[in-house]
């Protein structure tokens, strides 16, 4: 099984990491991390590397498409190359899947017109400016095209893959082999479960970012 996940400069590294730690334990699995060109490229604190193993133009299909979000999707909604890309990969593939902000990449591309889609709570609207229908949820599934939202949720996402591509007992071994067990010390991960005060620091550093 080919999967593909799409870096790129300013990416979000859970974005791009957490799918890839459930999928990458699929029996038969191959990952390649797929970008502009290869070598590094930095995640959106500037801190992290990640390394690019094959160009664009070296990988024609994919069983799985993994775009992540980040800061350098602003970018990568107008590079025509990376969308083009996008589009002959998604005939290919059985799942084309997108964390955060990585769906309107997949937007842009012109996948999501008419479909429920999600994103990132502070770029939800967005996803309606190309013609998706935003939707407040965890991931959505729409054929064969899967959306999560902000950054923790592609993990979800992946498991949820994991068990219609191999099985629910597959998924559940990934997950406890991962120990993906949530309990976060506070309540408020979500928009609509957090203080407004602290919904205004958080966009507040989203959008100066």
């Amino acid at each position: 099984m080919e999967i593909a996940v799409l870096l790129f400069e300013r990416v979000t590294a859970l974005d791009a990491i957490g799918p890839y730690e459930v999928l990458s334990r699929l029996p038969g699995a191959k990952v390649r991390f797929v970008g502009a060109r290869p070598g590094p490229v930095r995640t959106d604190n500037g801190f992290l590397g990640l390394q690019v193993d094959a160009a664009l133009s070296e990988v024609s299909s994919a069983d799985i498409l993994v775009v992540p979000g980040g800061h350098g999707t602003r970018a990568l909604m107008d590079d025509e190359d990376a969308l083009a890309w996008v589009r002959r990969i998604h005939e290919t593939t059985r799942f084309t899947t997108s964390v955060c902000t990585g769906s309107l990449v997949l937007a842009a591309a012109g996948l999501l017109k008419g479909l429920k889609a999600t994103t990132h709570w502070n770029y939800r609207a967005l996803l309606a400016e190309y013609g998706a229908v935003p939707t407040v949820a965890r991931s959505v599934t729409e054929g064969k095209i899967v959306t999560a939202a902000g950054v923790s949720a592609g993990i979800d996402m992946a498991l949820s893959l994991a068990a219609t591509i191999a099985s629910p007992p597959v998924a559940q071994a990934i997950q406890l082999g991962i120990e993906y067990d949530p309990a976060p010390p506070f309540s408020g991960g979500s928009l609509e479960t957090s203080d407004p005060a602290i919904v205004a620091i958080v966009r507040s550093a989203l959008e100066s970012g």
